[in-house]
């Protein structure tokens, strides 16, 4: 057995039984590639795929045990080349960061800059998605970490640390009669059009739960993962916005107004997260310090430790 082979399967896996794209991927040839998996699969005297004449359709149950051990293996021996230029190039690498929209453009940006002027020499990719699909990102390798709220938290590959809370506020015209309608209720916001985010993102879950449980139906006449987009179509009229209130500023927003939302919605929290199973660079510790400073190298290991006892 050749570690090489471990990876073609690997990649073969990866690019979804396509030989070709994986041989582009790996910077070889198709039938090298389809050689080195026969004979694997040979030396093991089993089928790892399925096939349907020359054409990979499926993976067999064992494959299925063999591409979870060669993924594990691929994973590692990357962690290694990790460790190696962690000493030799301290200063020098690639983050790549999964997030939300709202998270990248209005809690971020402090932090990336920071980042950039500490470790100019640090390639930094900015990956946005909704919170499920930043979890997928890092549960499969995409993206080193992952920042967004509830989604983080439930992906049993990561580890997750709390970085900070946030709360909802309703943005609205001037002259909008709730803006005089005090105290806001959720009733009152269930009187008008109402434009958020999806309900499957973003905090969203914990939006619709609360109206539900006071036997309320917000009339949403549109939903975005776009805070901006957000605030858009409330100044075209369509609506009231509500939003995270992070994603409103006095001055950048003078077109609209905010209403406090934090006493009708449970506080959310935004987490960090990142594969247990991964050896964090030395400046990933850095960027995770700049964006939530409690969070030092002593504390995100204690994490680490504690989801990965036998380690």
């Amino acid at each position: 057995m050749k570690l090489h082979q471990l990876r073609y399967v690997h990649e073969v896996a990866k690019q979804g039984m396509n030989i070709s794209q994986a041989a582009e991927t790996l910077h070889t040839s198709q039938p090298g590639v389809s050689k080195q998996i026969q004979l694997l699969e040979e030396e093991l005297q089993l089928q790892i795929f399925l096939r349907n004449g020359k054409r990979l359709v499926g993976v067999t149950e064992p494959g299925k045990i063999i591409l979870d051990l060669a993924d594990r293996v691929m994973r590692e021996m990357n962690n290694i080349k990790r460790v190696g230029e962690d000493f030799t190039q301290k200063q020098a690498g690639t983050l790549v960061i999964a997030t939300t929209h709202t998270q990248a453009r209005y809690r971020l940006p402090v932090a990336v800059k920071a980042f950039t002027e500490q470790y100019p020499d640090v390639k930094l990719t900015i990956h946005q998605g909704n919170p499920s699909q930043v979890a997928e990102q890092v549960a499969s390798g995409e993206a080193d970490i992952g920042i967004a709220t509830e989604a983080i938290s439930k992906e049993e590959k990561l580890v997750a640390l709390p970085c900070y809370d946030w709360n909802r506020c309703v943005v609205v015209p001037h002259g909008h009669p709730l803006l005089t309608d005090t105290p806001l209720t959720l009733k009152k916001i269930a009187q008008y059009p109402l434009i958020t985010y999806d309900f499957g993102v973003t905090g969203g879950s914990v939006v619709s739960h609360v109206f539900e449980k006071e036997n309320l139906t917000p009339n949403v006449v549109l939903t975005a993962i776009d805070a901006d987009v957000i605030k858009t179509y409330v100044g075209l009229g369509m609506g009231i916005g509500l939003m995270a209130s992070m994603a409103y500023d006095k001055d950048r927003d003078s077109g609209l107004a905010m209403l406090d939302a934090s006493h009708l919605f449970p506080v959310s929290t935004t987490y960090l997260g990142f594969r247990r199973d991964t050896f964090l660079r030395g400046y990933i510790y850095g960027f995770i310090q700049l964006l939530a400073p409690h969070l030092d190298k002593k504390t995100v290991n204690a994490a680490i430790q504690s989801a990965n006892p036998a380690t």
